[in-house]
């Protein structure tokens, strides 16, 4: 028999609009799905975890992040970003060993899952060698997180990787497909971390576009970051190629023109905003959400790399309202028909259903709906930077930060309960971060 549990008494953000909030509902999961959402349930043989004081809503979906960065914490924020790329995707990235990729990949998995991201795309372009993959993967296993493996590149001679690049996609995604994503209905899914017009000669980004089709996987590129990728005009090159479709997301796309981002609306073609790091990034251009939401686009969030930003997506929310309230709301936009403000709704469903649409799971996570898997954060509403809650979406994307997460379900299987991560021993992931950060930091 599968096992039931039943969130009693919470107040329910479903983000499913047929269902809408409740301030005071249930939810029951059995096995790793949602079987019902409504003001009261009556469920026997369930185990019933008391949610009142709790706000219940779905798992925040981050589209867009480095993992394998997060031992190197906030180094990059406060210098130039040119040192960044030196370092970081290039000598200290090339001397990444499968330990390094490991260690950064566990801690930073298991930290998205203790802010209440329980779907993170790995943005993994660091595959020096089969091995550093595998590493990769093997840590999203441990973490229990709903993972999207985006595969990249060698950092190894890295600038005939990423600057005019004649090299093609490593075939090992290839094996990877076979040994570990045969199937799409699992945790752990694919995804080709691509190089596009901006890196690629244009035979190779467009058979890399093809090998990822062939694989029946979607792809995910950096686009229009910094004012000098802006002249590549890399989403018209696409448009004219005859290949975007809404297996594709492209981030930042901070410097792409206006009509570029209008090819992208019409195919179809998903957005990721990593909103703190953007802002951090000295010359990467404005934040595109007017010139997004104007065309009709829904960006998702990410928490991109913790070199730069935090990662959580409380974090993303708060900047992305303010940003667009203080900035766009003042006169900032280009787009005459951007929306004149944001609400927090709208910024909540960018960390939630606009995120699960970017990596092709809205058929299984980013609402509260019966039959989607139970992805499900609880929020203590009586903490006191929270109390006494009289809105339940405005504490969560105004005020709410990771230690209100009490109890965080990955396709119904509780990952962090009380306050406490469960399953992950903190103190070997503490020390094995330590000596991976000592390693990169200090040994290269």
């Amino acid at each position: 028999m599968k096992r039931r549990t039943l969130l009693a008494g919470g107040w329910v953000i479903s983000m499913d609009r047929a269902i809408g909030d409740l301030r005071r509902g249930d939810v029951l999961i059995e096995g790793e799905r949602i079987v019902a959402v409504a003001p009261h349930i009556e469920a026997e043989a369930a185990e019933r975890v008391d949610a009142r004081d709790m706000i219940v809503l779905p798992g925040f979906i981050d589209t867009h992040r480095h993992t394998w960065q997060t031992c190197v914490r906030h180094r990059y924020a406060d210098i130039d970003p040119q040192i960044y790329f030196a370092e970081m995707l290039g000598a200290k990235g090339a001397a990444f060993r499968t330990e390094d990729v490991y260690a950064g990949t566990l801690l930073g998995a298991v930290s998205a899952l203790d802010a209440g991201t329980t779907t993170m795309l790995d943005w993994s372009h660091v595959q020096n060698t089969p091995a550093h993959a595998d590493a990769a993967i093997l840590a999203l296993r441990d973490a229990g997180i709903r993972g999207i493996f985006a595969h990249g590149w060698p950092l190894i001679e890295g600038s005939s990787w990423m600057s005019g690049s004649e090299r093609g996609h490593p075939q090992d995604i290839c094996r990877l497909r076979k040994q570990y994503f045969s199937s799409d209905d699992q945790l752990l899914t694919l995804a080709m971390a691509g190089r596009g017009p901006e890196m690629a000669q244009r035979a190779v980004w467009l058979q890399d576009l093809r090998l990822a089709r062939e694989l029946g996987i979607r792809s995910t590129i950096h686009m229009g970051a910094y004012a000098r990728n802006a002249q590549v005009r890399a989403i018209a090159q696409m448009h004219e190629a005859g290949v975007l479709g809404d297996d594709l997301t492209f981030v930042h796309c901070c410097c792409c023109a206006d009509d570029e981002l209008s090819m992208m609306a019409d195919a179809g073609v998903t957005a990721s905003l990593g909103v703190h790091c953007e802002l951090n990034a000295q010359g990467i251009g404005d934040i595109p959400f007017d010139r997004l939401l104007a065309v009709g686009i829904r960006p998702s969030l990410s928490g991109d790399t913790e070199t730069k930003c935090a990662g959580d997506m409380f974090t993303q929310m708060r900047h992305a309202f303010a940003y667009y309230r203080s900035w766009m709301g003042g006169g900032h936009s280009r787009a005459a028909n951007a929306p004149p403000t944001l609400t927090l709704r709208d910024v909540l469903e960018f960390a939630t259903m606009a995120g699960a649409q970017a990596t092709g799971l809205a058929h299984k996570t980013g609402s509260l709906t019966p039959g989607k898997q139970a992805d499900i954060i609880l929020v203590r509403g009586n903490d006191l930077n929270l109390m006494p809650v009289s809105d339940a979406v405005g504490a969560i994307v105004l005020a709410a930060h990771p230690g209100n997460v009490d109890s965080v379900y990955v396709a119904g299987r509780a990952v962090k309960r009380h306050g406490r991560m469960l399953h992950i021993d903190m103190e070997a992931l503490r020390e094995r971060a330590l000596r991976s950060q000592r390693h990169v930091l200090e040994e290269m």
